[in-house]
């Protein structure tokens, strides 16, 4: 679960080269990797994998086989920051996560500060999660940008995302740094970049970087000619305290809207890092009815209990719902792994069947989509907004293109402006004006004043209000999703994606659909198609196409930042009345998901998935 790589970086990667000469090439850079690699473990993984590529023993041709697959892969480039950061496997070589590739990653962040402030001392933050190898990747950082004349301010602890974030800006840091994979497999780990101080300033002052800044950064990655020319101190940073998490969640607890409290939430952190800060946070807005999944409160480098740490992946949220269930729950809240993302569950009555073996599910315990909640937060941030009596335009929604159109209805109903931007927290962070902005993808910006990202932890709180709110006249949220319906119409959005282990593949689907898109979607004709590699509606290029039928029903095709599929993003809009009763918008929402599973089909089809 890589981003984007840069695949023609040596002579083991022509495939003109005999086998012969293709592993002699595999095999000196290797040699070469291990003999600058500093750390024993990865040093001895990849000289048994060497050696098993290397042997001659007939018996092991299927062993061989795998080991020069695996050194392929390994060497056939670098890591490169994606839409998130640098991701990937934890293991050696140079398209892995190791401490070879971050010694150089912080190295380069070191070369690329010092060229921008010359004389003056960097002043970098640096944070971790509780993966596999995060800690000690984290003090490979300090010590590598301490070593680079840098002053460096170490978390005190493993912590959410949002805390790093928060960091940045309030330590008018001029870089942050934060070891994560967020939700990712547990064999992974990352790299998130922030610039802020004095580096960038403006509206994307404490954001993750964009080019030309990634450009910069990765060229002076390339520049380290060994990590054994990288000086390393021994000592010199600081470690901070927990006044940084008190400051952090003071900063969450101004968002508290004072309200009594008579909400029984159940919260999970997916053995993350996020459970604590959430529990202390919800505690001090007044929330006292909290139950945590005790099965997933700590943090656990190796989630036994789920198989994918993704709140969005199928079984994540079995446990979650089940306490729910039992509990008698008015609202499951939970965080990824690093917290930058909050999933919402509610008990929706449309979707309970009643059938068979009586689970969670069954009696309508139902995860929000992504652009559900993000319509209720946007909402409820535009309400907002307009009691500040700003000038129009000076305060704005923003969202990235592969989200639902519906905040921007909203955000024009409350006299607002809207800004779509491409995917990913890096470009939506940085929208000047920016009051708040979300991805379908769990990730919501509630406070970007002090977080100029994604907040799964803020993000959380707002969304208990709300529930709170609406419970003391007797609603839930999903009255509040029709409200939005009968006002904006009936937005209803889904996913496609497809998995490759060949990345040529992605490369080859993405062609496809360029010569031969669908004509209809859904029986509707087919009225626009659009390359975004192209760039539109000022945006700069990216890797996509955007499908429009006549109906309005729109398709964004594109390859994942993050991770090696396709994704196509699905959305219909149903009309209904301003009047419509709860059985109206029932058998529209049958309408509009039976109209959502035929495009799926259609797009499928134009795919060859």
């Amino acid at each position: 679960m890589t981003g984007p790589r840069n695949t023609s970086l040596g002579a083991a990667d022509d495939p003109g080269l005999d086998p012969g000469t293709e592993h002699r090439a595999l095999h000196e850079r290797a040699e070469a990797w291990i003999a600058d690699d500093p750390d024993p473990v990865d040093r001895a993984e990849l000289r048994a994998l060497l050696d098993a590529a290397d042997s001659d023993d007939p018996r092991k041709d299927r062993v061989r086989a795998a080991a020069l697959d695996e050194l392929r892969d390994r060497f056939a480039g670098t890591l490169q920051f994606g839409t998130a950061g640098l991701r990937g496997a934890m293991a050696a070589g140079p398209r892995r996560m190791n401490r070879a590739v971050v010694i150089r990653a912080a190295a380069g962040l070191g070369a690329y500060l010092r060229d921008r402030l010359g004389e003056q001392t960097p002043r970098v933050v640096v944070g971790y999660d509780a993966r596999h190898r995060s800690a000690d990747f984290a003090l490979d950082t300090a010590a590598v940008l301490t070593g680079a004349g840098a002053e460096v301010l170490l978390l005190p602890a493993p912590l959410p995302t949002p805390v790093l974030a928060f960091a940045v800006r309030h330590l008018e840091a001029d870089a942050g740094v934060m070891v994560t994979a967020s939700h990712n497999p547990p064999a992974d780990n990352g790299y998130k970049v922030y610039l802020g101080g004095r580096v960038v300033t403006g509206p994307g002052q404490g954001a993750q970087i964009v080019p030309p800044a990634d450009a910069g950064i990765a060229a002076a990655i390339a520049a380290v000619p060994s990590v054994a020319s990288v000086q390393r101190a021994q000592a010199g940073w600081t470690v901070l305290g927990r006044d940084v998490v008190d400051a952090y969640t003071a900063s969450v607890a101004r968002l508290s809207d004072g309200a009594p409290r008579d909400l029984r939430i159940v919260t999970t952190s997916l053995h993350g890092v996020g459970g604590a800060v959430l529990a202390r946070v919800l505690r001090e807005a007044g929330f006292t009815r909290v139950i945590a999944v005790e099965e997933q409160v700590d943090p656990d480098p190796d989630f036994p209990t789920v198989s994918f740490p993704n709140p969005e992946e199928p079984g994540a949220m079995d446990l979650a719902l089940a306490v729910a269930q039992d509990a008698g729950a008015d609202l499951v809240l939970a965080n990824d792994p690093d917290a930058d993302r909050c999933a919402v569950a509610v008990l929706d009555p449309r979707v309970g069947t009643y059938q068979g073996v009586e689970t969670a599910r069954s009696n309508g315990w139902r995860m929000l989509h992504g652009d559900e909640v993000g319509a209720l937060l946007g909402d409820d941030a535009a309400r907002r907004a307009a009691r500040l009596r700003i000038a129009p335009g000076a305060q704005v929604l923003a969202s990235s293109i592969v989200s639902s159109r519906l905040l921007a209805r909203i955000a024009a109903a409350h006299g607002l402006a809207h800004a779509s931007t491409l995917t990913g927290f890096k470009w939506i962070s940085r929208v000047d004006g920016l009051v708040y902005g979300y991805e379908e993808a769990l990730g919501y910006c509630v406070d970007p004043a002090h977080v100029r990202d994604k907040d799964g932890i803020s993000a959380a709180l707002l969304v208990a209000q709300l529930a709170n709110r609406l419970a003391a006249q007797g609603r839930t949220l999903v009255d509040a999703l029709d409200d939005l319906a009968r006002g904006h119409g009936l937005h209803i959005t889904d996913q496609l994606s497809a998995r490759f282990t060949d990345l040529d593949e992605i490369t080859g689907t993405m062609a496809r659909l360029r010569s031969r898109p669908p004509r209809t979607l859904a029986g509707a004709g087919v009225s626009e198609v659009v390359d975004l590699s192209a760039g539109i509606d000022g945006l700069p290029p990216t890797d996509g196409v955007r499908i429009m039928s006549a109906d309005g029903t729109r398709v964004i095709v594109r390859p994942s930042g993050t991770e090696p599929k396709v994704k196509c993003y699905l959305e219909v809009v149903v009309p209904v009345a301003a009047d419509a009763s709860h059985d109206d918008l029932t058998a529209a929402r049958a309408f509009g998901r039976d109209r959502l599973d035929k495009v799926r089909a259609d797009v499928g089809q134009a795919l060859g998935l």
